[in-house]
């Protein structure tokens, strides 16, 4: 068996590399059970409330309907970059060939995309629950939330598929390149090209404000009505329970919207490589963390389910 040469070769199939960390092994072996640990963490809590929304029947309304589809998009969206992101911290860097980049290029815009339509309509979720709760039950119907979510989902994978299909028509100069980055994400991928890139750079442009800043307006449109609407809540009770669950969504937001913007809407110019894989880190891990955390600390009802659940079980077992 001959050596593969260090030289690129041109005529080869285009593979992609993913940039380390670091070198140092003992670093490289914190960051493997840092990141492996909040993994498991989201894992555990995604599924959690995926579960108790499933199997309690109080939690069978619109907004639970919602929160399990978060958490569902969550886990897969975890799960299509970190297994991989943890295979490379520890072993040899293995190649992902073009068109495996471009699987996952797909899969994660379409995931986060679909992510950040779901916010939008919880938090018209929301502005229905808290401005019209009389008519609620008459307008958040079982088959308006799985309208709202099918075309949620289907809207991120066409967007996400005319995106995909658009760069990877882009020639990527030598055999093997490397990322700077931990996923096949839309920034890093286009700096490789070595084409002119201007009207990529456009259509991401165009697909990023209708992913991030047409829903992000939608929820502060919501918001000053619920805002509105909290404070004309005479009961201290009331207004407390209706800031706590809306609090809680509107953290989940800003903090998605936010870094999400900081990578997808900031001129070219005025970013970094490395800037954009640690803000990238943040909404790989931090957010799909925060969901379950934020609402089921901050969340009677669930928090209810929840210790019923577990005693429940606990007595089951001493019997």
């Amino acid at each position: 068996m001959f050596a593969r040469s260090p030289v690129l070769n041109q005529s080869g199939p285009t593979e992609f590399v993913f940039r380390v960390f670091t070198t140092v092994p003992e670093f490289q072996a914190l960051l493997f059970l840092l990141f492996l640990l909040l993994y498991l963490m989201i894992l555990c809590g995604n599924t959690a409330i995926i579960w108790v929304v499933c199997t309690h029947s109080s939690l069978r309304t619109a907004m639970y309907f919602f929160l399990c589809n978060l958490s569902s998009l969550e886990i897969c969206y975890t799960s299509l970059v970190v297994p991989l992101m943890l295979s490379n911290i520890l072993g040899a860097r293995k190649p992902i060939p073009l068109a495996g980049c471009g699987a996952q290029m797909f899969l994660f815009v379409s995931l986060g995309s679909a992510d950040c339509f779901l916010l939008a309509i919880m938090a018209y979720d929301r502005y229905v629950a808290i401005c019209h709760p009389l008519h609620y039950t008459l307008i958040m119907t079982q088959k308006l939330c799985v309208q709202m979510v099918v075309c949620a989902v289907g809207l991120a994978l066409l967007l996400s598929l005319q995106l995909t299909a658009l760069i990877f028509t882009l020639p990527f100069c030598g055999h093997r390149r490397e990322i700077n980055h931990f996923l096949c994400d839309v920034p890093p991928v286009l700096r490789l090209a070595c084409a002119d890139i201007r009207v990529h750079q456009a259509v991401l442009y165009v697909v990023s404000i209708l992913v991030l800043t047409v829903p992000f307006l939608l929820i502060c449109v919501s918001y000053v009505f619920i805002a509105s609407a909290i404070l004309r809540i005479r009961s201290a009770a009331g207004r407390r329970r209706a800031f706590s669950t809306s609090s809680s969504h509107l953290t989940v937001v800003l903090l998605q919207y936010g870094c999400c913007s900081l990578v997808y809407l900031r001129p070219r110019s005025s970013t970094s490589e490395d800037e954009d894989r640690q803000i990238a880190l943040v909404y790989t891990f931090v957010t799909p963390l925060l969901n379950p955390l934020i609402y089921t600390l901050r969340n009677q009802d669930v928090k209810g389910a929840l210790r019923n659940a577990v005693l429940g079980k606990a007595a089951s077992d001493a019997n």
